[in-house]
């Protein structure tokens, strides 16, 4: 008889999410307890959380959560971040220690921002100079990795269930106007604690449910603009293209979605024309960042979130809304549990962003 962990589930992985669009904090318990009902989406090998709004007394640096394995690593590590920035504060971050969370890293936590000399002589905007820092890190310092690094945000991640990770990271303590979640059912690649999700680039995190066949095309694509996809998933190389395209290219959200999950070219060409011409201009610019393969996705960013289904709709979500709070999550129990009484549900079509964003930039 096969166990659990044993036999491949293809539509495994569980995804929550829930947003306040009037910014008001939301403790990370709830989004614990979403997870919880999912359990048996995930299979111990992997979960975690992204929060928005956790850091306002540090909001305006930079704050990089850091896996080392090693003392050494964490000295070579420390010795770079003070060459480049001005750090502010430092310290572990705070666990509870629990029987289901084992072989843990060192869990570090700084709050930096760039040092003014160091900037100039880079000649890079700010945020690419923390980006660039960031993959040299974890491309050149072994046994170091920045799985977090925006400003009044963090990733927390582990292998484990998710309501373990929820349990070990204390984010009963934390509060946020938005909260993602994921659990993990890896099908091809292994458990360890820097593959599991959400996958962060600054401000801007992703969790994935599904496996994408164009993820070759996709990386080598990716890769020409810097980004180096080490960490042996799919996920990686979805959060460096949504980096791409609305940091670099300073895309929307929207514009976003309608070149990584492209309408079909017998659906463009049915628009009108003014419609037609612009899906056609970002599907011919952007071709080889076309995801193909089931996924479900929700993408953190600062001031909002974005949920995308592949165009086939190969993969579950669910949209509740409730006053100003907005739910989304691979299943409606996850969203029922921590509120019963919606004014509205339903599920995207393929292909279909939801984006929602905070009221009047209210953060």
């Amino acid at each position: 008889m096969l166990r659990e962990g044993q036999i491949r589930i293809p539509a495994g992985c569980a995804i929550s999410s829930i947003f306040s669009k009037d910014g008001k904090n939301i403790c990370g318990d709830r989004i614990v307890k979403s997870m919880g009902v999912m359990h048996d989406r995930s299979n111990g090998l992997g979960a975690g959380y992204a929060g928005y709004g956790i850091y306002p007394q540090y909001k305006d640096y930079y704050a990089f959560h850091i896996f080392y394995d090693n003392t050494k690593a964490r000295e070579e590590c420390e010795q770079y971040l003070e060459k480049h920035f001005d750090i502010i504060n430092l310290s572990k971050i705070p666990v509870k220690k629990t029987p289901a969370i084992t072989d843990e890293p060192l869990i570090w936590r700084y709050f930096v921002s760039p040092l003014p000399t160091k900037l100039a002589e880079s000649q890079l905007e700010e945020k690419e100079f923390v980006v660039r820092c960031s993959i040299k890190i974890n491309t050149k310092i072994e046994g170091a990795y920045i799985f977090s690094s925006g400003k009044n945000m963090g990733v927390f991640k582990a292998v484990g269930y998710p309501e373990d990770v929820g349990e070990f990271y204390r984010l009963d303590e934390y509060e946020g106007y938005c909260w993602t979640a994921h659990g993990r059912y890896p099908t091809n690649t292994p458990g360890w604690w820097g593959g599991a999700h959400p996958f962060a680039m600054l401000d801007m995190s992703v969790v994935h449910n599904g496996e994408i066949s164009s993820y070759d095309a996709n990386r080598r694509y990716i890769e020409m603009f810097g980004y180096k996809c080490t960490l042996l998933t799919d996920t990686e190389v979805i959060t460096y293209i949504i980096d791409y395209l609305t940091r670099r290219e300073k895309l929307t959200m929207e514009e976003t979605a309608q070149i990584i999950a492209a309408p079909f070219w017998s659906t463009i060409a049915a628009k009108p024309p003014e419609e037609r011409a612009r899906l056609e201009y970002l599907r011919d610019t952007f071709a080889s960042l076309l995801i193909t393969g089931p996924f479900s996705i929700l993408v953190g960013f600062d001031g909002g979130l974005m949920a995308l289904n592949d165009r086939l709709k190969l993969r579950s979500m669910v949209v509740g809304e409730k006053d100003d709070m907005v739910y989304i999550a691979s299943e409606e129990c996850a969203i029922r549990v921590i509120e019963p009484e919606l004014d509205k549900i339903w599920s995207p079509r393929g292909g279909e962003a939801v984006v929602v964003r905070l009221n009047g930039g209210n953060r």
